[in-house]
């Protein structure tokens, strides 16, 4: 069933579809609006999560692109996530819903986000968790945070994820995860998790023997020496008369992802046998009434540890930045467990009431909430601090550098238009002929006659390493960076997924066919300037940032990209290098 009517399906349209929400000609609340009269829940239940994911840092309200291209094959062909669009308003029976439509896709995104605005901002985020958890009871209400928090914003790397730290604590977060925090070095990242109210969960990261070994001071710093926890893998919390489990799962491909360099202690994995072992332990020994765990995996490796671990209710899931507007069921060979996501950058906040009763669940309400900034007033403590926080620092974020008549957007398995203005920053600062630049799904949208400020340029590049190179690469090696990257998105085994899109390129054009296996997928790379083939054995001019492995001797991207866009002035039109994909016809995963 793909519609509203199934039972396990939220009840968005009773909230924002017939609720006065979208009956007040969605104008900006006044004074003597009530928040209850746009974000007005049914009671349900009596255990409340409120759930984010992947603010990536924007503590400010954002424009936001859903991708129009977000492709699943084998097992997941024409499954949540992986349907885009028109597609997407069928599947989900909210078709002719304009609020909806600009929420959860790319349709019309110009003409609805002039109509609607900005998403998101932690001020009006703050507003709106308030009112839930303090209309549902305070006592019976968790906040989760599923990672990608500290990171995605200059404050961000500037203060080093304090900035988003001193957020959280002021929005109550009560429970956390990570993935990008892990980019800061290892002692920042403690000094963070010390200053942070909410627990900080994961078990799934634990100290290398060497370390603990050598006890060295990172090693010393463990939860649990003896086990090899870098961080307390569970917690138990007391909801009104419930207990209710909650186990972390940090990104478990960090150090493949990201650079190790900076975290040389800790080891990342999947550690589903481990989950397991975890989940048996929390049901023999502390009998809760459910078991929840908030988790980096991304959507489609939740869904496989769903279907390999038994005993889990929920995944509360983050990191490929989905905004799927239901609880995913997946049965396991002892059930059902459901799996959620709740988009990206304060865009989104799940809210998930749980019925429990008799030491179990009954029953469940699940609704994926946008936050529509024109329709909810800024909680004023969190606007302050906001404000506080980024004054320092307002004559860089306000800098203008550019203009531009055409949408910049990263999010898609292939490239966006802010990922083209990189590559071809990179092809012309610095005269390469090729130029690769990552497939992150970070970073906001830009509108056409917007004004591209630092600020703006740093929601794509504010990252702890952002050198860029200019090396010479065989034709043969940059085939395999593309085959590379094309397995670890579109590999048939998701625990094989090591996250983001494909890698972005500059100066060359190429055949892909996501369904064919790793060695196989790309072909005919050509030159975009002169239509020449890409020649194995010959060397070529490449140009990219942000290596994992050694640190770059290059000046970070953003410099780079600043340069780029100050000698253009104006962006007037945009040709984004996009592949030629093959194999995807009626894929509901793209918009042809």
């Amino acid at each position: 069933m793909s519609k509203l009517s199934r039972r396990e399906f939220i009840y968005m349209m009773a909230v924002l579809g017939a609720s006065p929400i979208f009956a007040n000609s969605h104008t900006r609340m006044t004074s003597t609006n009530k928040l209850s009269d746009y974000y007005k829940l049914k009671p349900f239940g009596n255990a409340r999560f409120l759930h984010m994911t992947d603010s990536h840092a924007q503590l400010t309200p954002i424009y936001f692109r859903e991708p129009s291209v977000n492709l699943g094959f084998h097992s997941n062909y024409a499954k949540p996530p992986h349907i885009v669009g028109e597609k997407f308003l069928e599947y989900y029976g909210i078709k002719n819903d304009k609020r909806l439509e600009y929420a959860y896709t790319c349709i019309d995104f110009e003409k609805h986000a002039r109509a609607i605005g900005k998403t998101g901002g932690y001020a009006q985020i703050k507003t709106v968790v308030d009112y839930l958890r303090n209309s549902f009871g305070e006592e019976k209400t968790l906040l989760l945070d599923g990672g990608d928090t500290w990171q995605g914003s200059a404050t961000a790397l500037w203060t080093r994820g304090k900035d988003m730290v001193g957020a959280m604590n002021l929005l109550g977060v009560d429970v956390a995860v990570g993935h990008w925090e892990f980019t800061y070095k290892a002692q920042e990242v403690l000094e963070n998790v010390k200053l942070l109210k909410a627990e900080f969960l994961a078990q799934n990261v634990k100290v290398k023997e060497d370390a603990l070994f050598n006890e060295t001071d990172i090693a010393k710093q463990a939860y649990d020496m003896d086990e090899g926890y870098a961080f307390k893998p569970y917690t138990i919390k007391k909801m009104g008369n419930a207990r209710v489990a909650i186990i972390g799962q940090a990104f478990p491909y960090t150090t493949i992802a990201n650079p190790q360099r900076f975290i040389p202690d800790w080891s990342f994995s999947i550690n589903d046998e481990n989950m397991q072992e975890v989940v048996n332990d929390i049901k023999e020994n502390e009998k809760p009434d459910a078991i929840i765990v908030l988790s980096h995996n991304g959507f489609d490796t939740d869904k496989k540890m769903a279907n390999v671990v038994t005993g889990v209710d929920f995944i509360m899931g983050g990191h490929t930045h989905d905004g799927v507007p239901e609880a995913v069921p997946v049965k396991n060979a002892e059930g059902v467990t459901y799996v959620c996501n709740a988009g990206s950058n304060g865009k989104f906040l799940n809210v998930l009431d749980l019925d429990i009763q008799n030491g179990k669940i009954k029953d469940f309400k699940f609704t994926l909430l946008p936050i529509f900034s024109d329709l909810v007033p800024e909680d004023k403590q969190m606007k302050e601090y906001i404000q506080s926080v980024r004054k320092p620092y307002l004559k860089d974020l306000n800098r203008q550098i550019a203009t531009t008549d055409v949408t910049l957007f990263r999010r898609g398995n292939f490239n966006g238009s802010w990922d083209q203005i990189i590559c071809d920053s990179l092809l012309e600062i610095k005269d390469a002929e090729i130029s690769l630049s990552p497939g992150f799904r970070w970073g906001t949208s830009v509108m056409p006659g917007q004004v591209i400020t630092f600020d703006d340029l740093m929601t794509q590049t504010a990252m702890t390493y952002p050198e860029t190179y200019v090396r010479n690469m065989k034709g043969s090696e940059i085939k395999l960076i593309l085959e590379d990257v094309a397995d670890n998105l579109f590999n048939v085994d998701p625990f094989y997924q090591q996250g983001g899109d494909m890698v972005r390129t500059g100066g060359i054009s190429y055949k892909i066919n996501p369904i064919e296996k790793i060695g196989n997928r790309i072909s005919s790379i050509t030159l975009t300037r002169t239509g020449e083939k890409i020649e194995p054995n010959k060397l070529y001019k490449v140009a990219g940032w942000s290596t994992v492995g050694a640190k770059s001797e290059g000046e970070p991207i953003w410099e780079t990209v600043e340069k780029y866009l100050a000698n253009i002035k104006h962006i007037k039109s945009l040709n984004v290098d996009a592949p030629d994909i093959v194999g995807i016809k009626n894929n509901p995963g793209i918009i042809i």
